[in-house]
């Protein structure tokens, strides 16, 4: 496997802060409270940019104080200074094929919990993801977002449609 967990790379009082990771290890890092670090990226009034890293309301599913291996960066197609954290990646088609390879998916815990739980709130599953993308992960995408494999959004329960009629208005007193 590639992902190691690291309990001392960035280590702060027993556990990862992301405020403390340095720009380079920030990126798909998980802090000991086990929610996501996010790299973010502020200009200064000179005009010079300042990155720092933050700990997002994002949490990691079974997985804390752990920093990205460059392994996995790598088989994965991640970019170390990627700011934020966005589902947009899925809809291309060369990041998708990285992420559904055996490499990454099979020794990337937590890339891979990470990307499942962004598509999830696209309502796609991955696994369908993976399956429907070779040629065109593009269009497996758009082809799964309209096949059913969408999870379904609230249920309304006790909501009664309202039935409006039109009547004259009355005149003042």
């Amino acid at each position: 496997a590639f992902c190691v967990q690291a309990s001392t790379l960035g280590d702060v009082g027993g556990g990862i802060e992301c405020e403390n990771l340095k720009e380079e290890s920030c990126a798909f890092a998980v802090s000991s409270s086990g929610k996501r670090c996010v790299l973010e990226k502020a200009v200064r009034r000179s005009g010079e940019e300042a990155y720092t890293c933050r700990t997002s309301e994002i949490e990691a599913d079974k997985l804390k104080d752990w920093i990205e291996t460059d392994e996995c960066i790598q088989a994965c197609g991640l970019d170390r200074n990627a700011l934020g954290i966005s589902s947009d990646s899925l809809l291309e088609s060369r990041f998708t094929h990285n992420l559904c390879s055996s490499h990454c998916y099979d020794s990337c815990p937590n890339v891979v919990d990470l990307y499942f739980n962004l598509a999830a709130g696209e309502g796609v599953f991955l696994p369908k993801l993976c399956e429907a993308q070779g040629a065109n992960a593009r269009r497996g995408m758009a082809e799964i977002k309209s096949s059913g494999y969408v999870a379904p959004g609230p249920e309304s329960v006790g909501v009664v449609a309202v039935k409006y009629t039109v009547a004259p208005a009355m005149a003042p007193y």
